[in-house]
Formats: structure tokens, sequence, C-alpha cells
């Protein structure tokens, strides 16, 4: 009967897990470039049944939640008119430096221009390679062609690092839209030739929010169901205690 307190608990926090990635997918349902996560179950270890059982019987001891990454479809394109919002039309991401320092990928292309006049996120990244505006340059002035090079009064002043990885799903989610590479991932290389970059629009959220509203209430229904049969376990301990006294 403990076993059965233990599976059923085990499925109870892996469908917690279940829930939490689908509440963040509809609370960033309207931000920018997000892309919704995708977690999975794989069973625990089996272990022989008690004696009454024939040989050979394995009693599983419940499931758990596995994070397989995220999907990175291509989210809705949304024109706002701003010179300043990008969007990547295709495979790719745009290279940024972390407040911290380190170098990262995001999918936001809605671009501020900082006190230093450089090309930034809303978060504070800087866009890689660093792009320097001249000082009084209006965001009218500014021009972003399908290659990412950036002018400003028709003079080229850079061009946005627009690159992808071999294996996206494996990126590091370090929060506020951005990605580090990591070992499995593979290092960031140029984007292929097909992925363009759009000015004047944004990338929306790739959450689907029917499937994530089924998503939940799935989520919701089995974990009602396993934690009955934490109850009927627990019913059926206390009348064995009773029959012993």
């Amino acid at each position: 009967m403990l076993e059965g307190l233990r599976t059923a608990a085990a499925g109870m926090a892996a469908q917690q897990t279940k829930l939490d990635a689908v509440a963040n997918d509809l609370a960033n349902a309207n931000t920018t470039g997000y892309k919704s996560v995708r977690v999975g179950f794989s069973d625990l270890l089996y272990e022989q049944a008690g004696r009454p059982a024939a040989q050979g019987v394995a009693l599983g001891t419940g499931s758990r939640a596995v994070n397989a990454g995220r999907s990175f479809e291509q989210g809705s394109l949304r024109d706002t008119g701003n010179p300043l919002d990008v969007a990547i039309v295709g495979e790719g991401f745009l290279r940024v430096q972390l407040p911290d320092g380190r170098q990262a990928l995001t999918r936001d292309g809605g671009l501020h221009v900082d006190g230093n006049g450089r090309l930034s996120t809303a978060s504070g990244a800087l866009v890689q390679p660093a792009i320097n505006l001249p000082k009084g340059t209006n965001a009218s002035q500014i021009a972003v062609g399908p290659d990412g090079t950036v002018r400003a009064n028709g003079r080229s002043v850079g061009k946005l690092g627009v690159v992808t990885v071999r294996s996206p799903q494996a990126l590091q989610s370090v929060g506020e839209n951005a990605f580090v590479a990591t070992a499995a991932s593979g290092a960031p290389q140029a984007a292929p030739r097909a992925t363009t970059v759009r000015q004047g629009a944004l990338e929306g959220s790739n959450t689907d929010m029917a499937q994530a509203m089924v998503d939940m209430i799935d989520a919701q229904r089995t974990y009602q169901l396993t934690s009955k049969a934490i109850q009927t376990a627990d019913q059926m301990m206390e009348m064995a205690n009773g029959v012993k006294r």
C-alpha cells in the first residue's frame, strides 16, 4: 500500500510540473517572441512485486515530468510601424549581450536606443555586434534591410547579428526571452540565407491558447485522479489497521 501512495504522489508532482509549464505559457501569450515550453513524462524505476506475485512481475513507481525543450515554431507577425521593431522571418535569433556580460540569443526584436546611442532590447541586452547610432538620430531616419543591415540617414552603421544553432531545443533559457548556447545546442552560426529581417514588425508568442487550455484541463483532471488514488490507499491502510486491532 505504501507503494501505491508513493506512485500516486509521484504522479501528482509530475502533473503539477505540467500545470506550472502551461500556466507560464498562458501568462506569456502576449509576450513578444516567447516560445512555449514542452513537457513530457517518463516512467520511474520498476521493482519486483511482493511474494504473492508471479516471478518476473514488476511494479512501476510512478512517473516524472521531463523538460522536452521549447517549441521554436514561428509566431505570428504583427506590424507596429515602429522603425526600431524588427522581426526575424524564418530560422534564427538576434545575438545580444546580457547585462551580466554573457552572450545570448533572442527572438524579441523590440529594440531601443540606450543613453549611449547603442541599440538594445527592452531588458537592456545590447545588440551584437554593437551598433552605435550617431547622436541626434531620429527613429524615422533608421532603416533596417532584410539582411539586417542598419542605416541611419542613409549611412550604414552596422548589421544585426542573426544566427542559429544546431539544436535550438537544447538552448538554456535565462529569462527575459533570452537563451544561452550549450554544448548540446551547438555554437551559434550564421543563419540560413532564407532567413530575413522585417522592420516595423514584431513576432508574437507561439503559444496556442486553445491547446494550452486543453492541456491545463487534462493536467487538472489527472491531478485530481491521482489524489483520489492516495485517498483510496489511505482508506485501505485504515481498514487494514482496524483488522489488526
